[in-house]
């Protein structure tokens, strides 16, 4: 695991009219860890991973990833990393083979390493006996697996993950998470994630930041948080304490709507 930041922000702001979704964030994300954005619905965690991936313009501030500025040098930005958005990517009337084909096309890659990159990306990740399936028959747990392939395919150097779990059941979870560790472990790939679940948040990530009302109320890893509130502290009485408030992952009717959509179509 290195030691220097790969992921950095300063004054980091994104404003919605007179709304602030994001409030001069300043985050510094050491290379090889997995991270994790927290926080409730509205707390400005999608806004953050999409200012990250150069999907959104910032308003003010500034924020480098892998060494280069996002609203500068974006090209360069999206060469090095992977996206995994919170909604279903993978395309369903593929097989998970031609879905990865795909992908190795638009990340130019060259055609003599396409097919030992896909092979090596569905053994990964535990998909190379369904590679022919379409991926319409596949599990969540799956689909969540194969789109992390396809974020991968190209090898970044950080891969960005919104809500990679939802709607999974807890056996499909693990699974994703099973595999996310292996590439922080076996690439020393960054991995950021964000997420309103804390068992997945303890679980997975070595540091987190709790996101509220687009600013971070704490930061650090997770058991250091949980250890300067009380013994049996979860980072649920984190949050309360440093917001004020717990964790309500009910969200606005967007939200619901949003969520709701993505469980049913991972199945």
């Amino acid at each position: 695991m290195g030691t220097d930041p790969i992921i950095v922000t300063a004054a980091l702001t994104r404003h919605y009219g007179a709304l602030v979704a994001v409030d001069r964030l300043d985050l510094s994300v050491r290379q090889g860890v997995i991270f994790g954005l927290l926080g409730p619905n509205g707390a400005g965690k999608t806004t953050t991973i999409k200012m990250l991936t150069t999907l959104l313009p910032p308003t003010s501030g500034e924020a480098r990833v892998a060494g280069f500025e996002v609203s500068a040098q974006p090209r360069e930005v999206r060469r090095r990393i992977g996206y995994v958005p919170q909604m279903v990517s993978a395309d369903g009337a593929l097989t998970a083979r031609e879905n990865l084909t795909l992908s190795a096309r638009l990340y130019r890659l060259p055609r003599a390493e396409r097919r030992e990159r896909i092979t090596a990306a569905l053994e990964f990740m535990g998909l190379a006996a369904a590679a022919e399936q379409l991926v319409r028959t596949y599990s969540g747990g799956m689909i969540r697996r194969l789109e992390v392939a396809q974020a991968m395919l190209h090898r970044p150097a950080v891969l960005f993950l919104d809500e990679p779990t939802l709607g999974l059941d807890p056996l499909a979870r693990r699974a994703v998470w099973e595999r996310l560790e292996n590439l922080r472990g076996q690439w020393g790939t960054t991995v950021l994630i964000t997420t309103h679940d804390m068992e997945e948040a303890d679980v997975l990530c070595g540091e987190v930041a709790l996101m509220h009302q687009g600013r971070i109320a704490a930061l650090g890893a997770p058991e250091k948080l949980k250890r300067e509130i009380g013994p049996d502290a979860t980072l649920d009485d984190v949050f309360a304490r440093v917001a004020g408030g717990t964790i309500e992952t009910g969200g606005h009717y967007r939200d619901v709507r949003r969520a709701r959509s993505t469980a049913r179509r991972l199945g």
